[in-house]
């Protein structure tokens, strides 16, 4: 918005030359950071005092998970993606360039998740059971929403100078030239990315500020790859597909960043409250459709490789005991497993956090490994 008035009041810029700097997607991504982490701090303790207000008993723990959490996380509130949301929505609509067709696309699927998932979170609370929603209703859901977002990317996006079927093309890491063109196919593969992206966050998010630090180490990521992307000077010289405008979604990456900071201060062990599926699903989300915009779906995987781990060892757990009755892990997704090992959860958050961190470097190496 500020953005757009800057644009309109040009002339009146030049007379106080520091409005000019809005003109710098550098200078906007700090901006919608801080605006991002004003707005979910300042939410804070009255939002939880609130939920807790409407909530009861919180929400519902799974009875088969590990015993220490039926002492300790009981009674926390959930929805606390609500307060990320609004801080993501702040920063982003207050200094994104909303003529920008990447930024109206990342905030549909954003905010259209965030609404299913928080119509799951309000089921489980209103009958305190921990299933909510069932798993069709969810995906079906799902897949419309990023079928009409990919559908609008191909059919609307700015065309790249370099490569002209980039919209309905994959890319590949570490190869230059190398592009596969899917035809509109790749509409279905782009919904795939971005549900199987939200899906595999909803699983992480487990353990108190386990989710959330990767989400914004993955936004960190791709906030430099956004920017980099949308610059067809800094394309051409790390020899990357040139995506026209993608560089405001690095604004969008920035907003993450500050309302997860700001959820992070209150959902810090022990949490005093939870994001829940209204931001689980929405994050997950929000990263496939910047990932899809990029074209870097490929990245994704490496970028948010601790989220498919995790939705891998559900999967794994799922068909391995059908098949023989069995386990591997000695229960699913695998960050329980460590629980149940004996690790604190402590240990696994912060070990996992390494892991996330370690791999958003790798995948953004691969800007370079070409």
């Amino acid at each position: 918005m500020f953005y757009l008035l800057y644009l309109y009041f040009a002339d009146f810029a030049q007379e106080y030359p520091l409005l000019n700097l809005l003109q710098y997607q550098t200078v906007r991504v700090g901006l919608a950071l801080f605006t991002g982490l004003f707005v979910a701090i300042a939410m804070g303790s009255r939002f939880i005092e609130w939920m807790r207000s409407k909530q009861g008993r919180g929400q519902p723990i799974r009875k088969d998970g590990p015993a220490s959490h039926l002492q300790t996380k009981q009674g926390t509130p959930t929805m606390g993606g609500l307060m990320i949301l609004a801080g993501v929505f702040a920063g982003t609509l207050l200094w994104a360039d909303l003529t920008n067709i990447y930024v109206w696309v990342v905030l549909f699927v954003t905010g259209a998740y965030g609404l299913l998932g928080f119509l799951d979170d309000y089921d489980k609370v209103t009958k305190q059971h921990h299933a909510g929603l069932t798993g069709k209703q969810k995906l079906a859901a799902q897949f419309a929403v990023a079928i009409v977002a990919a559908g609008i990317l191909v059919a609307f996006a700015p065309v790249s100078p370099t490569s002209p079927n980039l919209q309905t093309s994959l890319a590949f890491p570490f190869f230059k030239a190398v592009l596969l063109n899917l035809g509109w196919f790749y509409v279905a593969f782009a919904a795939f990315t971005i549900v199987g992206f939200s899906n595999a966050v909803n699983l992480t998010d487990g353990l108190d500020g386990l989710a959330i630090v990767p989400v914004m180490m993955a936004a960190s990521a791709f906030g430099v790859i956004s920017y980099l992307v949308g610059n067809f000077v800094f394309s051409e010289y790390l020899q990357v597909h040139h995506a026209p405008g993608t560089g405001e979604l690095a604004i969008f990456c920035a907003a993450i960043i500050g309302g997860g900071t700001g959820f992070l201060w209150y959902n810090a062990p022990p949490a005093k409250i939870f994001m829940g599926d209204t931001g689980s699903l929405a994050l997950g989300g929000a990263l496939g459709s910047v990932a899809v915009s990029t074209k870097h779906e490929l990245v994704l995987g490496i970028v948010g490789g601790l989220f498919v781990i995790e939705a891998l060892s559900v999967m794994i757990q799922v068909a391995y005991f059908k098949a023989t009755g069995k386990r591997i892990f000695l229960m699913a997704p695998i960050h329980h497993h460590f629980e149940k090992l004996g690790w604190p959860e402590s240990t696994v958050v912060i070990r996992f956090w390494i892991v996330a961190a370690m791999l958003a470097l790798v995948g953004l190496a691969t800007l370079k490994l070409r």
